[in-house]
């Protein structure tokens, strides 16, 4: 089959980066400032925050800033009078760079007269039961085209992944490059970050708010190449429930940047794995981008494993794989946890030999753990809540279990924790001797509960910084053949 091939992106092509303010500008000026060095703009959530004044914003940013006061209907919370509303619009047009236009709602004749094109951000934002095709999307289009405007803004939301490739088939099939649609819902952040590669001029993060469906500004620029776009053939997914807060898009992108690797590697939420995926392998090809790598995260390591044609040896024993691989022959399954564990270790000098270990979660990463250590000539305890998960576990790799209430730490000098809790103790670690090494796979934004504990009892930590930057540098090796660039660690995590 004759792929298609996206728009052409020229050498040097960039994107402008736009942080939505969503809470107070004081409060938020380091991101504001890094954006104006990445040359991004601002728009300001004037229904959350009312009318600020662009001199209040101008001490941190030199970018355009764009005016956008959303109604209930678009995902705000303005639900004020018609009148207000275009006294508030146009005094906004005198001061703003761009104001941004709810199609139907603000293009009357009083307010277009008023607010001439060069200033206009013409938007649309289509509710969850607005039908998402291609066909709906260039009609919806085609209104608003009508209307001359400097950009044009499409934002829709999604409940499949189906619905979630619309927005980039309509950027495909445009070609234009005052145009910027994506979607928002579970599946949306691969699309919103995908979509300057198919000529949309802006890409969004947020500064403030709370949420997963829209990266921070900080995210956007420190893990993805913006403001740059460069040239892409090759596309990575990251594929799990909350995939956020993963440091493995700094990691990989980083690294494809450091190499002038062409590969993007992009955030795939997700509740259904399966589909999501065989979907957007297929999707995402036809628009000129095949996928033809990822790794994967609980608890879709079992189905990985289920939908690759063929499985590395330790991928099939841990009976979980965290890497896909595309191959002529269909997808290669592999898992590079028992790799984690047991390098980190190593590079942090800890001996093995003749220590008694204990793997605490029975889930992909901890069965993969288990496979690392045994080959390495220790013999681990299996750990597990859940009885049916830790005897399946022990069967699979011939290991002894132990359910979790009947755990005694004490008696191991190497644990590894291997379950997803970051803000509790799985469990106690008041009698363990000084000498007890303590292995964490969870990381996040701040130590998790089990490292902080263990360091204010001074014991010996591998933190899951450490443990990523192995695994990582084996999935990279996996999916490009290439060595990732050894990184340091993010400041908050050093």
């Amino acid at each position: 089959m004759t792929r298609a091939h996206p728009p052409s992106v020229h050498k040097g092509a960039t994107c402008t980066p736009v942080g939505t303010l969503h809470g107070p500008p004081w409060r938020h000026t380091e991101d504001m400032r890094l954006l104006d060095r990445a040359g991004g703009g601002l728009a300001v959530r004037a229904d959350l925050l009312g009318d600020i004044h662009p001199a209040v914003l101008r001490d941190h940013m030199s970018g355009e800033l764009i005016y956008s006061l959303r109604t209930t209907g678009s995902g705000g919370v303005y639900a004020g009078s018609t009148e207000q509303r275009e006294r508030r619009l146009l005094a906004a047009a005198k001061r703003y760079d761009l104001v941004e236009l709810e199609i139907g709602r603000d293009t009357t004749p009083a307010i277009l007269a008023a607010i001439p094109p060069h200033h206009r951000l013409l938007a649309w934002y289509g509710p969850s039961t607005t039908s998402t095709s291609l066909t709906a999307l260039l009609a919806r289009f085609s209104q608003m085209a009508g209307i001359p405007a400097r950009h044009y803004s499409l934002t829709t939301h999604a409940a499949t992944a189906e619905q979630a490739l619309a927005p980039l088939r309509l950027l495909h099939k445009l070609n234009r490059t005052n145009v910027t649609a994506f979607s928002v819902g579970e599946t949306g952040p691969c699309g919103r970050l995908l979509a300057p590669w198919l000529g949309a001029p802006m890409v969004y993060g947020r500064i403030g708010g709370r949420t997963d469906e829209v990266p921070s500004i900080n995210r956007l620029l420190r893990d993805y190449p913006f403001p740059a776009v460069p040239q892409v053939r090759h596309l990575f997914g990251l594929a799990g429930r909350s995939v956020a807060g993963s440091f493995s898009p700094r990691l990989h992108n980083r690294a494809y940047r450091a190499l002038g690797y062409p590969g993007l590697y992009l955030p795939i939420p997700t509740t259904d794995f399966l589909s999501t995926w065989r979907t957007f392998a297929d999707g995402l090809a036809a628009l000129g981008f095949p996928l033809v790598g990822g790794t994967i995260e609980a608890p879709y390591k079992e189905a990985a494993l289920r939908l690759a044609e063929v499985a590395s040896g330790a991928a099939a024993r841990a009976g979980a794989a965290n890497v896909l691989v595309r191959t002529e022959s269909g997808w290669r399954a592999h898992t590079t946890d028992p790799i984690g564990v047991v390098g980190a270790l190593g590079r942090a000098g800890i001996q093995l030999t003749g220590r008694k270990a204990a793997v605490v979660g029975c889930g992909g990463a901890g069965r993969g753990a288990a496979a690392g250590l045994l080959r390495f000539g220790v013999t681990p305890t299996l750990v597990n809540r859940g009885q049916d998960r830790g005897g399946r576990a022990a069967r699979l790799l011939g290991l002894d279990y132990v359910p979790l209430h009947r755990f005694t730490p004490e008696d191991y000098s190497l644990i590894v924790h291997a379950t997803p809790v970051r803000e509790d103790l799985v469990f106690s670690l008041g009698q363990l001797p000084r000498d007890t090494i303590l292995v964490d796979l969870a990381y996040g934004r701040r130590p998790t509960a089990l490292v902080d504990a263990a360091r204010r009892l001074r014991l010996r930590v591998i933190d899951g910084w450490e443990v990523l930057r192995i695994v990582a540098a084996r999935q990279f090796r996996l999916m490009t053949g290439r060595s990732m660039p050894n990184f340091p660690a993010p400041e908050h995590l050093r």
